[in-house]
């Protein structure tokens, strides 16, 4: 299928309720106002909204923890949050790579032996805007700025054990999940349902159904009452509220690996590189954008970075744009794999050094690749991991 260039604008259908849903989804809000499409409450200290998407602010993660609270991890959405009856929930595998169907009620899915991994979530946009804002280049597409991320504690099944179940053959190359949410419309095109394949030896690998997200079931935003879990993926992958598991023996593909999520323009051929799978690598502070910080006295500077390639070995911060740089202190004795916490104190100094000022941090992870100065450009804005010029104002108090 040629790749068509989105507006930005995406059309959200109206629907039907998929087996075992209600798409009641005010009498489940409750009475709060919410935007379009998301079920939590979204106050503006903790997000950004952005349609049917929401974006943690990262200031309110300071203080946080490891892991990002239910109530303040971002959300993607390409439709709007299904309510689903986990009680009715079945989920199906099917397809040219099993020997016969399974089908798996909710219970079904909770006696199997499970796993609790901390990994991050993050979308394959995190940090498009910053294409236009910092390298002066158009793209297109919800206009996150670093929130679209998040680390959290999941507990599910290992993929691994649910095809062992279900008889998968030798010969399967392929498994693609997709999700109970509604059909995506854009430009007057249905493309179905959301669904992206993955590689068999990556399923077999690290990819889990969860159903627990911290320690509770899973929030309706965020895939109740199951959902895929990739390790080191892009966020497209780990599909939420799954109900069909398709298992071939030959390659599978979608909309979301022939006209999204492939990088398109100069550089990359015209019908667009490769689907993307592993992140980048990335960092971030832990401070309001356009924070004001005191002059003349110090203050300890938080952050966090990540890479999908491997763990952090190394973060450096600037305070001077990049001239000279210094070196953050890793919290804990052993770097985590998901993201890892930072902090660096900064003096700004006097009454002279009032004014605009740039931080910038910029990590290192375990493979040997560093934060790059620029991120290449492309049409749909993926994968911008450049170090960011974070603008703060110090001033006299």
């Amino acid at each position: 299928m040629p790749y068509r260039k989105p507006t930005g604008t995406v059309a959200v259908p109206r629907r039907t309720a998929a087996p075992g849903e209600t798409t009641d989804r005010a009498a489940a809000a409750g009475p709060e106002a919410i935007p379009p499409g998301i079920v939590k409450p979204l106050p503006r200290e903790l997000f950004v909204a952005h349609g049917t998407n929401a974006e943690m602010r990262w200031e309110a993660m300071r203080g946080a923890g490891y892991h990002v609270p239910d109530d303040r991890f971002f959300v993607r959405n390409h439709t709007s949050t299904p309510i689903i009856d986990a009680a009715a929930w079945r989920l199906l595998l099917h397809g040219s790579g099993l020997r016969a169907p399974l089908s798996l009620g909710y219970g079904e899915l909770l006696a199997l032996p499970a796993v609790t991994r901390d990994v991050m979530i993050e979308c394959a946009g995190n940090g498009r805007s910053l294409f236009l804002t910092q390298q002066h280049q158009e793209v297109s597409g919800t206009p996150w700025r670093l929130g679209g991320v998040g680390v959290a504690r999941w507990r599910g099944v290992p993929l691994a054990t649910v095809l062992e179940r279900a008889g998968m053959l030798p010969e399967a190359v392929d498994v693609m999940a997709q999700g109970l949410d509604a059909a995506y419309v854009a430009e007057g095109v249905d493309h179905g349902r959301v669904r992206r394949p993955i590689p068999i030896a990556k399923a077999l690998d690290d990819v889990i159904l969860a159903y627990e997200m911290n320690g509770r079931p899973l929030p309706p935003d965020h895939g109740y009452p199951v959902r895929m879990v990739v390790p080191s993926w892009i966020g497209l992958a780990s599909i939420k509220w799954v109900g069909d598991i398709e298992v071939s023996a030959s390659p599978l593909s979608s909309p979301w690996t022939t006209e999204f999520y492939r990088m398109f323009g100069d550089g990359y051929p015209p019908g667009g590189g490769a689907p993307l799978t592993v992140r980048g690598i990335r960092s971030a502070f832990e401070l309001p954008w356009e924070a004001r910080l005191a002059a003349g006295r110090p203050h300890l500077l938080h952050g966090r970075s990540w890479s999908g390639h491997g763990r952090i070995t190394g973060v450096e911060v600037s305070f001077d744009t990049g001239a000279t740089w210094h070196r953050a202190q890793l919290h804990g004795s052993r770097v985590v794999p998901a993201w890892t916490r930072w902090h660096i104190s900064w003096n700004p100094g006097g009454s002279r050094a009032s004014g605009a000022r740039t931080l910038m941090a910029r990590a290192h992870d375990e493979t040997g690749r560093v934060q790059p100065m620029e991120s290449p450009h492309n049409e749909l804005g993926y994968l911008f991991d450049a170090v960011v010029r974070h603008p703060v104002t110090v001033i006299n108090v």
